[in-house]
């Protein structure tokens, strides 16, 4: 046969296409399928990564975020009209122009929002009368002169601010606008005036003609200055006293500017650009860095110079908010590289299984084709042909729907992957038809593993193979894994597990079958025999079907863990904030529960358990225990040497908690938190409690729980301190790692009953009561109580969107890799299921029963199942333990939430996501033979027999 015309291949294709349309139509869908994933993924990426920079940048502080130019007042050796026309209207403009066209790429300003005019930095001491005075302190005022008043603020009462005549440096009057809370709390209504002391001449009077409200306060015109829409309360830093004054903003017409040059206020131009987010993109993050780097510093400062003038400076927190995201995104990238990498080895595998299926299943038709003297060029090009012509639109239409499926991200990353699935398939199936039939080849002896020898040169490569796997995870287990970025290496972790797994576990797998094959050909029975027989013959390419479900596995475990872990690392961050379902304390610090309160909300519908303490911060630790270290505002040791290790070099101070030895234990064992025998706790003998209005004596002696650290300052003896609830000595009798309600690593838990004060300022509380029963009665005894429910504070670790976009990243991993797993499981059975129809023909012809078919072939899925379930096991702790010591969750889990708890969390394996996949697979297997042995069992043998004898 020769080489085949193009005229000729084009016939071939029909009537291949016609004569097996379900084979090219599965593998189209297969085809379309994985190239959308392919192709979704850096899409998805691209706008997870999208999202979460505009998200930032958007919820980032407008004073941050908005790039500001400003510049000195025109210097005093410039004529007077000169520097008059430089801080007028339309000169601030037409700078303002210039500066929004000049700002290089990505960076873009929002342009409904950009606000320039002329403000003074040093604010004004206002001596009216009739101004507030809290503690006798008068308030001062700064004033500007910016241009949008009317667009972003509506009239609530006077008239708009306006210039009737021309303003200069020599005006003393003129008017001006105050917002709404300015107003309220500085006494201004229209008409107040306020009087500003000039060089040269009387006083500058500005009358307030307007009481304004902004239409938006949280956009950058109001939100970049905030002193603009809110005066601010501050304390006098002069003063030795504590003294606060007030301190605000008034607002001057626009075109008021020049007569701001006469006074002492140092006034200063300004453009301020607040940024427009909506253009930028993920990948435009570094860009952006460095575009602003370069404004603040660089060639960029240059080109505003030379539009603002040479004193001109560039001010914004722009730069810190891209780095910050990008930090997180860093943090967030190896994780998804590792389901990436994982899911797109387990793709590929099934795909190369795919087609040594289709091969197998054309081996006798090609095998015919080559010993009538067709060339491997002539096969291998038809067959290159077929499958282009169903991949290549598979392939364009999973791209197409993977574009229109993730709407935002960069085309060209997605175009390649989807075009790299294309070639793979184009490739792998051509190839490996070919190369099985180098040699025209008759029909052989069967293939068993029990008694078949690998060849020499598999053996080679296996060993190969296998040598450099151990050796790039031995490379990675002694670098570790907390490098920052993305790593290939560290990102191939299951790959490599997974493939020295395989290679492993397929030469160990006759090893079983030849010691149960034994005992089994002794037993009159036939199934168990024949069971282990048929599940020791297997293709050349046994390990395939392995390493697909190897990985599948492994990146499902891993995938699973991460979800489980961030979910264990909001639910733990809630309780430590909280303590237990609900608490109840003071808003001070000092602030006492009443009896009344406690006894009001123990008694609530839903609660299971009240545990009343009494937190008591600072407590000075004895010099002889005390370390050189510092503390916070809260007690927490801040000592160089003072960390979660419990160092016995630490703080000054801790944190007393006053507890209930039997509600507390009941608490802790309820929420998880370390307990202790309450017996050690037992307020008996100089411990006892004290009679009513007894003081408290320093020779008592009470017997104290301590953090590890705490503990190894205070030793095994007795130490006196002084508390605000009594004075008496303490002796450590055991230590807990973490104690309800507080952050702390240091801290000292006593018998509320042995204290001179026993007033709880905390009730912890388990169980569900009903909140708005609970902040009801905290109300009725004052607004001096707080609320805290664990299931708000849980609720706060709301996903970010870069967050939620690497969760259904996650998300999607682990069912793809649930679904390539299940089509490994078919593939694999798939390939021999003429052999298992055959066979069961034949037996049923001596007499097998349908029951006995069914169980035959359940029995033999049975190993390779167990061993893939085993292996997968394996696989995935392996991938976790690997991974682990350079995967911080925070990114993931807490990060953007003020006030979270943001230490380390490290990934741990999580049992449910090791076991559920496993065993899945086993149940698939099981559940494919039930089916086909169910299948078999409905057709004849007749017409099994008659398809020839098949191997």
């Amino acid at each position: 046969m020769s080489d085949g015309k193009l005229a000729a291949s084009a016939p071939w294709i029909r009537t291949r296409l016609r004569t097996a349309p379900g084979a090219a139509v599965a593998l189209a869908v297969l085809v379309l399928v994985t190239a959308f994933l392919a192709a979704a993924f850096p899409r998805a990426v691209d706008a997870y990564e999208t999202k979460g920079l505009r998200h930032d940048i958007r919820l980032a502080d407008a004073g941050r975020s908005a790039v500001e130019v400003s510049r000195p007042q025109p210097g005093l050796e410039l004529p007077r009209e000169r520097r008059e026309a430089g801080v007028r209207t339309p000169e601030l403009k037409r700078i303002g122009g210039a500066l929004g066209k000049a700002l290089p790429d990505p960076l873009r300003a929002d342009m409904s929002s950009v606000a320039y005019g002329v403000r003074t930095l040093k604010p004004v001491l206002a001596t009216e009368p009739w101004l507030p005075r809290p503690d006798t302190v008068p308030p001062q005022l700064s004033y500007t002169a910016q241009t949008g008043l009317k667009e972003h603020a509506r009239l609530v009462e006077g008239a708009w601010p306006t210039t009737p005549a021309e303003v200069t440096s020599t005006s003393r009057a003129v008017r001006g606008a105050v917002t709404e809370e300015t107003a309220a709390a500085l006494n201004m209504k229209v008409g107040s005036t306020l009087r500003l002391p000039t060089a040269v001449g009387g006083p500058l009077t500005v009358t307030v003609t307007g009481i304004v409200a902004p239409r938006d306060p949280g956009g950058s015109y109001w939100s970049a200055d905030p002193l603009v829409r809110t005066p601010s309360l501050i304390p006098d830093p002069a003063s030795p006293f504590p003294q606060n004054y007030w301190t605000g903003t008034v607002l001057l017409a626009e075109d008021a500017g020049p007569a701001l040059l006469a006074t002492a206020t140092e006034p200063s131009l300004f453009w301020r650009f607040p940024p427009d987010a909506s253009a930028l993109t993920g990948p435009d993050g570094a860009r952006l860095t460095a575009v602003v780097n370069s404004l603040e510093s660089g060639p960029g400062l240059l080109k505003v110079r030379a539009i603002a003038g040479d004193t001109a400076e560039v001010l914004t927190g722009l730069g810190h908010i891209v780095q910050a995201n990008a930090r997180m995104r860093d943090a967030i990238s190896p994780v998804i590289a590792v389901a990436a990498l994982g899911i797109g080895s387990v793709a590929a595998v099934v795909l190369v299984m795919t087609g040594a299926l289709i091969a197998a299943r054309r081996k006798a038709e090609l095998a015919l084709m080559r010993s009538r003297g067709g060339s491997l060029r002539g096969i291998g090009g038809r067959l290159l042909a077929e499958t282009a012509v169903t991949v290549v639109p598979a392939s364009a239409l999973g791209l197409l729907l993977a574009v229109l499926a993730v709407g935002e991200g960069r085309w060209w990353p997605a175009a390649l992957a989807a075009t790299g699935v294309g070639l793979l398939v184009c490739v792998a199936l051509p190839l490996r038809t070919t190369l099985q039939h180098i040699r025209p080849t008759l029909h052989g002896a069967r293939e068993d593993m029990v008694s078949a020898r690998p060849s020499r040169r598999r053996t080679v490569a296996e060993l190969t193979l296998l040598v450099l796997a151990v050796g790039a995870v031995t490379a990675l287990r002694r670098r570790g894994t907390s490098g920052g970025g993305t790593d290939l290496l560290v990102s191939g972790a299951p790959v490599l597990v997974a493939l020295i797994a395989a290679l492993v576990l397929v030469r160990l797998y006759p090893l079983p079958l030849r010691l149960a094959a034994r005992p089994m050909a002794r037993l009159r029975g036939a199934i168990g025999f024949l069971s282990l027989a048929r599940a020791g013959r297997s293709s050349a390419g046994g390990a395939l079907p392995l390493l697909a479900l190897l990985l599948a596995l492994a990146t499902a475990a891993f995938g699973g863990s991460v979800i489980a872990g961030i979910g264990d690392a909001r639910d733990d961050a809630a309780l430590t904030a909280v303590g237990a379902d609900a608490r109840v304390s003071g808003k001070s610090e000092r602030a006492t529960l009443p009896d009344e309160l406690v006894r009001t909300v123990r008694d609530l519908d839903g609660v299971r358990n009240a545990a009343p303490l009494r937190v008591e911060f600072g407590v000075a630790m004895p010099e002889t225990a005390a370390g050189g270290g510092g503390v916070d505002d809260s007690g927490t040791d801040t000592g160089a040497d003072s960390g979660g290790g419990g160092d016995a070099a630490g703080a000054r101070a801790t944190t007393m908690v006053g507890v209930d030895p039997a509600s507390y234990t009941r608490l802790a064992r309820t929420t998880g938190l370390p307990d202790f025998p309450s017996g050690l706790l037992k307020a008996t003998g100089a411990s006892a409690p004290l009679p009513e209005g007894a003081k408290s004596g320093r020779e008592r002696v009470l017997p104290v729980i301590a953090s590890p650290a705490v503990a190894a300052r205070l030793g095994k003896e007795q130490h006196a301190v002084d508390t605000l609830s009594g004075d008496f000595k303490v002796q450590v009798v055991g230590t807990v790692e973490r104690v309800a309600s507080l952050a702390s690593t240091n801290f000292l838990i006593v018998n509320s009953a042995s204290l001179e004060q026993r007033a709880p300022t905390t009730l912890l509380l388990t169980g569900a009561p009903d909140p708005g029963k609970l902040r009801a009665a905290a109300d009725g005894n004052g607004e001096e109580f707080v609320v805290q429910l664990r299931s708000e504070e849980r609720a706060r670790y709301v996903n970010t969107p870069m967050q939620a976009g690497a969760q259904r990243i996650y998300l999607a991993a682990v069912a793809a890799g649930a679904g390539y797993a299940l089509l490994a499981v078919l593939l694999s059975l798939l390939q021999t299921a003429p052999e298992r129809k055959t066979l069961l023909a034949r037996l049923r012809t001596m007499g097998l029963t349908t029951g006995q078919g069914r169980r035959l072939l359940a029995f033999e899925a049975t190993p390779q199942a167990l061993l893939a379930a085993g292996g997968g096991l394996l696989t995935g702790w392996a991938t976790i333990v690997l991974l682990s010591p350079g995967i911080d969750l925070v990114p993931l889990a807490l990060a953007g939430v003020a006030g979270s708890d943001t230490s380390p969390v490290t990934l741990r394996a999580d049992l449910w996501s090791l076991a559920l996949p496993a065993a899945g697979v086993v149940t698939l297997a099981a559940a494919v033979a039930g089916v086909q042995a169910w299948w078999a069992s409905r057709r004849g043998s007749i017409t099994e027999l008659r398809a020839g004898d098949s191997r």
